[in-house]
């Protein structure tokens, strides 16, 4: 219920519109991306702005890790509902010894 109804969301390639596509979304991403470990920096925010750098670990069925870096950019409406997301991220393989955030 944070995002606005008609909230638009670009996750690297894919391009979302609407409340009901982002829990769907969300739903796949957190079935394949296991174990979640996640840090985010502010970097600015103005009016209803915000823009952070992330770092997150997960590991996927087969146990291979990996640390996904990225940017994000977050517009907000009158009443501080997510109107628009937009993501960029890459992700690293790495062992489980090289884990920043467990």
């Amino acid at each position: 219920m944070a995002y606005f109804p008609d909230s638009q969301w670009r996750n690297r390639e894919l391009f979302l519109v609407g409340r009901k596509a982002i829990v769907e979304f969300l739903t796949t991403k957190w079935q394949i991306e296991l174990d979640y470990r996640l840090m985010k920096e502010l970097w600015a925010y103005t009016d209803n702005h915000i823009s952070v750098r992330f770092e997150y670990e997960w590991h996927d069925t087969y146990g291979q890790w990996y640390r996904t870096h990225g940017n994000e950019l977050w517009e907000f409406d009158e009443d501080g509902l997510m109107a628009r997301r937009d993501m960029s991220a890459n992700d690293v393989r790495i062992l489980e010894s090289d884990r920043r955030y467990v």
